[in-house]
């Protein structure tokens, strides 16, 4: 059965994504080489399967993927389709013990599990760890216990600009290479790289313990949790887009 994309303008700029970023997206959704999902459909798709590399041209089967991934498999079966990208997201968020409000604009939702993330993340850093990622952040910040980092993060992201992606990129970044093998194809200023390579190891310990936890066992949740994050990277790529 071809996969349908259901409407959804939380998910139609993937269109406009870099070929490389959707596919990352869609090997999240397929699983590893050797340990494919067992209810994914991407490698089922005759448009997908005889895309030869051009994700471009399939970007809407690769949402439509993902958006079945948020639903149960006998009414995504009956409907043809799966459920709209927000509901996908704030049931992540719940099941992530995300602080968000369902009313809010799909980017700030996605921040905030973003900042989950990264919350678990600095637990396990270091405290040079975190006086490198506040350096990198420039925070200009003094005490770099993980509340502090945190909340001189907020207010930085709140004043707007470039850290919004910075934080995006650096967790999908720890995501990629721990799910799929491989980071982001990234092209960012130096101290971006850094950033990158600085903490890859922590957020992605703290991603490995995300999934050992119970309520995130689920074969779908091991898919969404990461497949929204880097959605979340790829919208603010698309954002930030005059800084590439």
């Amino acid at each position: 059965m071809a996969i349908q994309f259901r409407d959804d303008d939380d998910l139609k700029f993937l269109q406009f994504c870099d070929n490389e970023d959707l596919g990352i997206l869609a090997d999240i959704l397929k699983g590893p080489e050797g340990d494919e999902r067992l209810t994914e459909q991407l490698t089922h798709d005759e448009r997908f399967s005889s895309c030869n590399g051009n994700y471009t041209s399939v970007w809407d089967i690769i949402a439509g993927e993902l958006q079945l991934f948020g639903g149960d498999w006998i009414p995504n079966r009956f409907r043809g389709y799966g459920v709209p990208y927000r509901e996908l997201l704030t049931d992540v968020c719940k099941q992530m013990k995300v602080n968000f409000n369902k009313e809010s604009d799909i980017s700030t939702i996605e921040m905030n599990l973003l900042m989950k993330v990264l919350e678990k993340s600095l637990d396990k850093m270091t405290e040079e760890e975190r006086r490198e990622f506040s350096k990198q952040f420039g925070l200009g910040i003094k005490d770099f216990a993980p509340n502090a980092v945190m909340l001189a993060l907020q207010m930085a992201i709140k004043a707007g600009g470039f850290k919004a992606y910075q934080l995006a990129a650096i967790v999908a970044n720890a995501i990629a290479k721990t799910l799929v093998g491989r980071g982001l194809p990234l092209l960012a200023n130096a101290g971006m790289m850094r950033g990158l390579s600085l903490f890859a190891g922590p957020i992605g310990w703290a991603v490995s313990a995300i999934f050992t936890l119970p309520m995130i066992t689920g074969p779908a949740y091991r898919v969404t949790i990461p497949a929204c994050i880097q959605v979340a990277y790829m919208r603010q790529k698309s954002i930030n887009k005059e800084h590439f």
